[in-house]
């Protein structure tokens, strides 16, 4: 292929890699200019998630980097999720004095890392990908300087996750070394050839590696940590675009590099899957701090997904992409009815700040119990059309005790949801609370509305878009 037409397959990423250098470059000579770089920044990832929608399908760069249903999928997806967290967090930081037009740079760099995530070929690319995407995390989590647990949560992301970097590189180098290739099509003949010891060892690594990007137990250890000490806009995008890139990840690596392995990794990721369900469902009972507990939901959720990607199936993959496409919306939404929430300009975090809510701002407690029923699984809400979706491509699959677990683990975190609720509702007001942020409600609002009755509508032409997605993949 010529170079043009390897960058033509590799437009998303040019956008992102330019617009945020431009940025860069304008906010260094124009610092007070924070809502032109904002602005700026929605403008460059809704024109990358255009380009990804539009651009033809192909591999470029050696096999380095593919273009197919799946990636256009996953990008469109990350970019506007991506595009969402700027306008959600860059009002809430200035309103804390922190005034720097570095965050919506870094939500750039993060994206850009995340569409080579989904996009990668290779181990390489998929190595890159993954480490342009965490280290702006890292940063992110630490954003407001100023803040103890923000600082905290910031060292101990960065800590742990040069840990499961070593895992997942020392992973990728075990296959390089037994497959004899980092390109997915080249190990999946190594894999199929013969049972190679060494080369399920690499793969077993990888796998660890990366189920700590998903926060997937028991590699979990830094989610709750995290979620508590970081800025809430920022955890509102930790919990979406993120996870959906490295499920994603996860999704190609497994179904394109060690397509003949199936029997050996769905072992891993049905105990991955049961184990995660468990951890967030009991975790999440002795939660007071409303971040911690979502922490710990997003730990059960991320077991519901890996379930339906531990069918070994299309339908499967096809059923995590609509699950982490319903759950990103559910997730963006309550964070940011978080970050709408204060009371004399101190932040409501915990369950008890949220008693009698209803009476004060009944918009933004009506949003919350909807992202709480559809976290449950109470249908009609989103969440019940997720985890259907989950359940039945397991169940289909065979996989009949891990289904019924999971769906155990989702009646025991049913407490948790209804207690917020119950506190919500029913118990007496904790005192008036400030008028909330227009953008963060506006965008609490709509999710919730997208929960119900939107979905009803919108599961009609996201299955069909995630059933090709999941077809471009190398499961039957």
């Amino acid at each position: 292929m010529t170079i043009s037409a390897n960058l033509a397959l590799a437009y998303p990423e040019i956008i992102l890699a330019v617009g945020a250098l431009a940025l860069l470059v304008l906010g260094a000579f124009m610092p007070k200019q924070t809502s032109l770089v904002a602005t700026g920044g929605v403008a460059v990832l809704l024109a990358a998630a255009v380009a990804s929608a539009t651009q033809p399908f192909g591999v470029a760069f050696g096999g380095g980097l593919i273009a197919d249903a799946a990636a256009t999928f996953a990008k469109v997806a990350i970019y506007v999720a991506s595009a969402v967290a700027i306008p959600l967090g860059q009002p809430w930081f200035e309103r804390r004095g922190v005034k720097t037009f570095e965050f919506p740079v870094l939500i750039l760099l993060s994206a850009l890392g995340m569409g080579m995530m989904a996009s990668s070929g290779d181990l390489i690319s998929l190595y890159v990908g993954v480490e342009l995407s965490s280290l702006a995390l890292y940063v992110l989590a630490a954003m407001h300087r100023d803040n103890a647990k923000a600082s905290e949560a910031g060292l101990k992301y960065f800590v742990l996750g040069a840990l499961s970097s070593g895992l997942l590189l020392y992973g990728a180098s075990l296959v390089y070394g037994f497959a004899g290739s980092t390109l997915y099509a080249d190990i999946a003949k190594a894999a199929g050839a013969e049972a190679n010891t060494g080369l399920l060892f690499g793969l077993i690594f990888v796998i660890c590696g990366l189920a700590f990007k998903v926060s997937a137990a028991p590699f979990h250890m830094w989610t709750p940590d995290v979620y508590e000490g970081a800025p809430t806009p920022v955890v509102a995008f930790f919990a979406a675009a993120p996870k959906l890139a490295a499920m994603m990840l996860f999704a190609r690596v497994l179904a394109d590099g060690f397509t003949e392995a199936v029997a050996q990794w769905q072992q891993v990721l049905v105990a991955l899957a049961l184990i995660s369900v468990a951890v967030g469902a009991f975790g999440g009972l002795v939660q007071k701090n409303l971040k911690r507990l979502w922490a710990y939901s997003s730990i059960a959720n991320i077991g519901y997904a890996v379930l339906g990607l531990a069918s070994g199936t299309s339908e499967g993959v096809q059923a995590m992409l609509v699950f982490m496409i319903l759950y990103m919306v559910d997730v963006t939404g309550f964070f940011a009815c978080l970050a709408a929430l204060s009371r004399q300009g101190k932040a409501m975090e915990t369950i008890d700040d949220m008693a009698g809510l209803v009476k004060e701002r009944r918009g933004l407690a009506l949003a919350m119990t909807v992202f709480s029923l559809s976290a449950l699984g109470l249908p009609p809400f989103s969440g019940f059309w997720a985890k259907y979706v989950v359940f039945k491509a397991a169940i289909d699959a065979g996989l009949w005790g891990p289904a019924v677990i999971g769906l155990v683990g989702s009646v025991v975190a049913a407490f948790y949801y209804l207690r917020l609720i119950k506190v919500m509702w029913f118990d007496g007001s904790a005192g008036a609370t400030d008028k909330p942020p227009m953008e963060a409600k506006a965008i609490g609002l709509t999710a919730a509305v997208f929960a119900f009755p939107v979905v009803l509508v919108a599961i009609t032409w996201l299955n069909p878009l995630a059933a090709r997605a999941a077809q471009a993949l190398g499961l039957a």
